[in-house]
């Protein structure tokens, strides 16, 4: 049982690799101050998570053909690929804020889209709903997983699978904090990174689409 659960763990870290899912996170997080990153990963590694837990109870006992699992991927696919198409217009219509201050002794970076610079919670409720709606077509890579190494769906498995998926989530969020923190400090540096990770977007959206 004890290596069924390491199989496990370890596939769910892999398929948390997917570049969809790191997309994702790229997206949103990049340009946001730590808290704000940290806070973006972990709703988006919950939400997925939930997904994962309600659609294998569902499936448990209803058969869902996957063909309709198939849609939750195409329509995350449609909503990397306008992602994308967001953040290269912002960089190219320059709308994309940077500025400098001093806080207690320390300099704080704030970038921000458009002219004013506000605090919502846009950005953690669309992506805790898009880690949900990920979740869709990520249960189907889940259940082969835990059809080949166990026989048979158990939530236990299905709990541990999610831990490794959340784990590789949150290491990305680490990572996308020190870029965010070290790399973002003038606005070149930022609106490149903006250009790259829209293109990514467009590159990896487009690649699901015709998968």
């Amino acid at each position: 049982m004890e290596l069924s659960l390491m199989i496990i763990f370890w596939y769910g870290m892999l398929h948390a690799f997917g570049p969809d899912h790191l997309t994702v996170i790229a997206d949103f997080s990049i340009g946001k101050n730590s808290l704000k990153t940290l806070s973006i990963t972990l709703l988006f590694a919950l939400g997925h998570g939930i997904s994962l837990f309600i659609f294998a109870k569902i499936l448990q006992s209803v058969s869902i053909s996957s063909e309709i699992l198939a849609y939750g991927d195409m329509i995350s696919a449609v909503v990397i690929i306008l992602m994308g198409v967001y953040l290269l217009y912002m960089v190219i219509s320059d709308q994309i804020q940077l500025k400098k201050h001093i806080h207690d002794g320390q300099e704080h970076i704030h970038i921000w889209f458009g002219k004013a610079h506000d605090h919502n919670s846009v950005d953690s409720i669309s992506t805790f709903s898009l880690g949900i709606l990920m979740g869709i077509g990520g249960i189907r890579g889940m259940l082969v997983t835990l059809g080949v190494v166990q026989g048979s769906v158990d939530l236990t498995l299905v709990a541990v699978f999610t831990l490794g998926v959340m784990s590789v989530f949150v290491l990305f969020g680490l990572f996308m904090r020190y870029i965010n923190k070290n790399l973002l400090n003038n606005k070149k540096s930022v609106r490149r990174a903006f250009a790259t990770a829209g293109v990514i977007s467009l590159v990896v959206g487009t690649n699901i689409l015709l998968g």
